[in-house]
């Protein structure tokens, strides 16, 4: 395409976007002799679309319209009302005589002709800030009087009400558009010598195109409109003739604040002086963003959901929000003062929409300092999340003691006003169970008590400990391990790792996505490791013995923990840190009053990952280790490859020696550490398979494969034309339906226990308001004369009050808003409920026949 050639501009060059494109406006003038004055211009204008494989602008459209001796004023898009569309229009303004002018607004046709829209003449140079607004509209500011015009018009109207400080903006809707906000003088008869107050002046509205007045405040408060600069209307409408609108409005006070039907609800300090405008860019699924000029050519960006600052940018000449790269979202585009460098019209700008999407120019100076903004963005998100995860556990902790101490509170002040009233103290059993003596008996001796305290009170369960924790390198995948002592009370399907990074003291350690594993590898002992397992065996009762000693090893358990995540990632610089943070759910014992969950978060270690140090499992090199070290190995290779089980039924003949079949046609070898499994390694760890044969009769059995899907496949046909053609092989796809059968049974068990205790709490709560206010209604303490008129209406209301508190015994009334909050706990708790048996459902019905 042509470019334009700038050696002959010599005047200010206007912007504008339309259509993903920038048109531009000069006027270039022509000399003649020297003893004349210049008399003709020409006014150039153009089209310039981005060409990305270029990163440059280049021109698409241009034309020259002779127009003698005039200057530009403003340019911007606006509606067109006659012809429904979006228009580029150019205000031009002539110097008549020495105090006349004429100003003509032109438009620029889709054929790429500049047409005359409307033309008036003025006795003064407009000076103020001139708007060409829908319509289109020219209107501007003279003399605290405000002025428009239109081709609907026809002439020059001004506004018949003095503003000494307005705000001009548009609604997003079909009727009264155009707007304007200001500060109206109310006290004209006062003498001029005294000064003005603030009580003299009132905030107004007014609508250009009905004349209608409307009260500002439900735009922008009082306060607000003599400090606000400019002003953006995000949404408007009318209910019932009231307009409710939501607006951001930047201020002379460096704030961006945002409204709501004239109310402030969020604000943003500003990082400059002196705003100017402010346009809308959407960035589609990343969210929206402020674009706001300043004077001094400053520019900043600001998130409208986090109503936080996203970048900034200095010596800007422009600022254009618009398709250009045609991805069907918004972008930035600044254009930089230092223009005409390379001879194109843009050589120095910057294309952004702070969302990854970065162009810039030739001699963009800016460009470092969007990738800083940009690194910082995401750095912050990367620290909130970690963030959120520590004190996550600090407020949990935080409300288990809260509900303890309101417990507490209640069950206290309850006991007290028994007291008070004379009545006796009423315990249920479990609050009888969970009674501690605050001194001790002489006639009764400590070891019975505290073994009739440990009898009526759940077992105090510990959090894990850790014994050790590993990680191995494998292949392109980085494998924690932590292994752990519990008590049997953390449930398998609530167990995990989370691995952070911190790659040095000033970036925030982030989260890290990882696939955690639990296997199960019994009680501790000094024998030699058990076969892992993904299911805890049942835990043991403690008895009265167990629970006064302490607890013993008999009731513990041993499981390990692993996460698997990409290293690619994590090998940025030379040397990693990972802290890894165990997360569980801790359960009570069936016999408390209340079974509830509570998770826990906890720091295991860190782990330091170098790229010149190996972690690749030695089992692989050596089969026949029984150390612990390839107990690691061992369960790492379990954590990394994929599993598949399937079960081999023979009907009419004998499976025959499978596991010798598997030793000698694959050549695999056993493993020491756990003979169960045999590993096959043929060149390198992406060949790796582990293989588990367990025959449970003559005629049926199962084989767990952990492989690659290749090598299954492989594995698969090779033992299919073994076995006889009788036999029938099929995948097991129970796994995980014993842990969503105890979810389901854990469900419900709290669903009826909370069902049990809301009614209690309702009910109780009801009985105390009944007996206090039939306490209240004694008023005289005397007691009559026996057969006196007023002892025998003594008697009478005292009848009436037994026979009423009888019948509110019988026939309860409950209070409405307990009995909502008691529906609103029992539904959340059903909808866990419902959750669980749909999950249990679909695992069930996964692994029926096929």
């Amino acid at each position: 395409m042509e470019r334009l050639d700038q050696q002959d501009w010599d005047g200010k060059t206007h912007r504008l976007s339309f259509c993903g494109r920038i048109v531009l406006f000069q006027c270039r003038r022509s000399s003649g002799h020297r003893e004349k004055p210049i008399k003709t211009s020409e006014l150039v204008f153009s089209s310039l679309s981005f060409k990305g494989e270029d990163n440059s602008f280049q021109t698409a459209n241009s034309g020259v319209a002779a127009i003698s001796d005039v200057d530009i004023v403003t340019c911007k898009c606006a509606f067109n009302v006659q012809k429904r569309v979006n228009t580029p229009c150019v205000l031009l303004m002539k110097r008549i005589s020495g105090k006349r002018f004429r100003y003509s607004l032109f438009i620029l046709s889709s054929i790429n002709r500049l047409e005359l829209h409307v033309e008036f003449e003025l006795q003064y140079r407009m000076r103020e800030k001139v708007f060409i607004l829908d319509g289109p509209t020219v209107l501007w500011s003279h003399a605290e009087t405000v002025f428009y015009t239109s081709l609907h018009l026809g002439e020059v109207r001004q506004i018949p009400i003095h503003f000494s400080q307005s705000v001009i903006g548009e609604l997003p809707i079909l009727e009264g558009r155009l707007f304007i906000l200001g500060l109206q003088n109310s006290s004209n008869e006062c003498p001029k010598d005294k000064p003005s107050s603030a009580d003299r002046y009132q905030t107004l509205g007014y609508f250009i195109e009905n004349g209608q007045m409307f009260d500002s405040t439900l735009v922008l408060p009082s306060a607000y409109t003599s400090i606000t600069q400019c002003i953006l209307v995000l949404s408007a409408e009318k209910v019932d003739s009231v307009l409710n609108s939501s607006v951001v409005a930047a201020t002379c006070k460096q704030q961006l604040v945002y409204f709501e039907n004239g109310i402030p609800r969020d604000v943003c300090q500003l990082p400059f002086d002196g705003p100017t405008d402010i346009q809308l860019v959407n960035t589609g699924r990343h969210g929206c963003l402020f674009a706001i000029s300043f004077d001094q050519g400053h520019v900043c960006a600001i998130w409208q959901e986090t109503f936080q600052v996203a970048s900034c940018w200095s010596g800007v000449s422009s600022v254009h929000v618009d398709d250009f790269l045609g991805n069907g979202t918004d972008q930035l585009l600044l254009v930089f003062e230092d223009q005409g460098q390379t001879g194109q019209p843009l050589d120095n700008f910057l294309i952004t929409d702070l969302c990854g999407t970065t162009h810039s120019g030739q001699g963009s100076g800016d460009a470092e300092t969007f990738h800083l903004a940009e690194e910082n963005y995401i750095l912050t998100l990367q620290a909130l999340e970690s963030r959120l995860q520590s004190g996550m556990s600090m407020l949990q902790e935080l409300q288990r003691d809260v509900r303890v101490k309101e417990r507490v509170l209640h069950q206290s002040v309850q006991v007290l006003t028994d007291m008070v009233s004379g009545r006796e103290p009423v315990l249920t059993q479990s609050e009888q169970e969970g009674l501690v003596a605050l001194w001790d008996g002489d006639d009764e001796p400590k070891d019975e008590l505290l073994d009739d305290k440990m009898q009526g009170m759940p077992a105090v369960t510990t959090k894990p400990q850790v014994d050790k924790m590993w990680h191995r390198v494998i292949e392109d995948r980085l494998v924690v391990g932590v292994l752990l002592t519990t008590d049997g009370s953390i449930p398998v399907e609530a167990v995990g790792l989370c691995v952070l990074t911190e790659t040095g003291q000033r970036s925030p350690p982030a989260v890290i996505q990882t696939h955690s594993q639990v296997f199960w590898l019994g009680t501790p002992g000094p024998s030699s490791p058990s076969s892992p397992s993904t299911q805890p065996e049942p835990a043991a009762k403690r008895s009265k013995q167990d629970n006064a000693d302490g607890p013993s090893d008999a009731h513990t358990c041993r499981l390990a923990v692993t996460a698997v995540t990409k290293l690619t990632p994590l090998l940025n610089s030379g040397c990693v840190k990972c802290p890894v943070m165990l997360h569980y759910v801790q359960r009570q014992e069936s016999s408390a009053p209340v079974n509830n969950t509570t998770s826990f978060v906890f720091h295991c270690g860190q782990v330091s990952v170098d790229i010149r140090s190996k972690f690749q499992p030695q089992l692989v090199k050596n089969t026949n280790l029984k150390t612990a070290e390839a107990q690691e190995d061992f369960l790492s290779l379990l954590s990394v490859l994929d599993q598949w089980v399937f079960h081999v039924d023979s009907p009419d003949h004998s499976l025959g020696d499978v596991d010798g079949w598997i030793q000698r046609t694959a050549g695999c070898e056993r493993l020491e550490v756990n003979p169960q499994y045999l590993l096959f390694n043929s060149a390198g760890p992406s060949a790796l398979m582990l293989l588990h044969w367990h025959q449970t009769t003559p005629f049926q059995g199962e084989l767990s494969v952990h492989s690659s899907q290749l090598q299954m496949v492989q594995l698969m046909d090779s033992l299919r034309n073994y076995l006889p053609a009788s036999c029938s092989i099929r995948p097991v796809k129970e796994t995980g339906i014993p842990g969503t059968a105890r979810m389901f049974s854990l469900a419900l068990e709290k669903e009826v226990i909370s069902l049990k205790e809301g009614l209690s709490d309702l009910l109780c709560g009801e009985r105390e308001d009944g007996e206090t206010g039939r306490n209240a209604g004694v008023k005289n303490p005397e007691t009559p004369k026996p057969g006196s008129a007023e002892g025998l209406q003594t008697y009478r209301e005292e009848w009436h009050r037994d026979l009423e508190w009888s019948r509110m015994r019988l026939s309860p009334l409950v209070d409405l808003a307990r009995y909502r909050r008691l529906t609103q706990s029992l539904s959340e708790v059903q909808l866990v409920g419902d959750m669980v048996a749909v999950l249990q459902t679909q695992r069930a019905c996964s692994s029926g026949p096929h």
